[in-house]
């Protein structure tokens, strides 16, 4: 369809050019404009497959007046979910809420929708969940039953909270306790978190302007690792991009070789937010995964916290420190979706093979990000292994510890 209103538009030109080809100053003038929109519209195709913005109609997303026919616009999302959209007006001019287009709940992980593949974080889907995990599991629609304790509990899912004062691990009180999260802002994970984001204009622009592919110089919004400001990372490409698939199909995320020497060691407020702002979390300092997680789990993070130092034995399990490469850490060679690695340098695609020694292992090596169906976000049931039969995880790093 796009190709077919571009050779329209260029024999639209050219029908200029005959029109104007009654002498030789029309043509020449003719001419040099053809060949300047040519130029433009060539450098523009050429660049659209190395980025994932929002396309179509900005009717798709956005309403005027919040009223068509007589009914209410700003509903997006399924029937019968809390958080679909009440048809009240919603910032910036939107359809529906961060929920109500990525929590749909329905059967499907990846939900093709005007002309967009919209990844969903709430779904029913048998296959499996997408790389960041299933809000599905906090509430009860998936899984071995509801429990607050399987990920992060967002306000957004109309469901309170029953466990959260303060995030385990944190340094301070910024302002979380006895509150729910939320998805992206002030109490959020995603966009900008300063004290006056909302979940809304935190992200703005970001749909807008989105990259995908390798993100290793992540300087706003839309071209930070999954939103998430200042962290870096390698998005699988096409619509796998959302998924951890195989050991040749996944993430990339970026990791360093050493955690920080102390919790202030994320405090670069005057890069992050205007002066005076105060903040409830620090900026990511080295842009890795782990770092992003200890801006809230700062004593799981940091190298006090796990013993400092990055030998063992370590007080806690470490994070951005080598997958060893001696003794059972020897025999994790070959990428695992379950417990998977973090890059020190950002690949330009997905490998297969882990290097001991060089990869580094992250708080993602063994929890989910949204939510999974066990305790804690942790990809698997460690608490229930061997009598549920299932894969330990632990043994993928540890592969001699059966």
């Amino acid at each position: 369809m796009k190709n077919k209103k571009f050779i329209k538009f260029i024999e639209f030109i050219g029908f200029i050019v005959l029109k104007n080809s009654t002498n030789s100053k029309n043509i020449i003038n003719s001419i040099n404009a053809l060949c300047f929109l040519l130029s433009a519209l060539c450098s523009l195709l050429f660049a659209l497959p190395s980025e994932a913005k929002v396309t179509g109609v900005c009717s798709n997303c956005h309403t005027m007046h919040n009223s068509q026919g007589g009914q209410a616009m700003a509903t997006y999302g399924a029937d019968g979910q809390p958080w679909r959209g009440t048809g009240n007006p919603i910032s910036f001019l939107l359809r529906g809420t961060c929920l109500g287009c990525h929590g749909m709940g329905t059967a499907n992980k990846i939900v093709a929708l005007e002309g967009n593949n919209i990844p969903q974080v709430y779904h029913t889907d048998p296959s499996g969940d997408l790389a960041a995990g299933n809000f599905a599991y906090i509430i009860g629609t998936k899984g071995n039953g509801a429990s607050d304790r399987k990920g992060h509990n967002v306000i957004d899912l109309g469901n309170l909270d029953d466990f959260l004062t303060i995030p385990p691990g944190q340094y301070h009180d910024h302002g979380i306790r006895n509150t729910n999260l939320t998805c992206a802002g002030t109490r959020g994970c995603h966009g900008t978190r300063n004290s006056s984001s909302t979940k809304y204009n935190s992200l703005r622009g970001a749909h807008h302007g989105n990259v995908e592919g390798r993100l290793d110089n992540p300087t706003e919004n839309y071209n930070s690792y999954r939103f998430l400001r200042n962290v870096k990372g390698l998005e699988n490409p096409g619509v796998a991009k959302w998924q951890n698939n195989a050991p040749d199909s996944h993430n990339e995320y970026f990791g360093a070789t050493t955690p920080l020497t102390s919790a202030c060691g994320t405090c670069h407020i005057s890069e992050w937010v205007p002066p005076g702002v105060s903040v409830m979390v620090a900026k990511p300092a080295s842009g890795t995964m782990s770092n992003f997680c200890g801006t809230c789990h700062g004593n799981f993070y940091t190298l006090e916290g796990i013993g400092n130092d990055v030998s063992s034995p370590f007080v806690r399990h470490p994070t951005d420190v080598f997958l060893k490469g001696t003794k059972e850490y020897a025999g994790y060679v070959y990428y695992s979706v379950i417990a998977p690695v973090a890059r020190t340098t950002v690949p330009a695609a997905a490998s297969d093979i882990v290097q001991p020694g060089t990869d580094v292992i992250m708080c993602l090596s063994c929890h989910g990000a949204h939510a999974t169906n066990f305790e804690h976000l942790m990809r698997w049931d460690y608490k229930g292994w061997p009598e549920n039969g299932q894969t330990n995880g632990c043994n993928v790093c540890h592969t001699s510890k059966n």
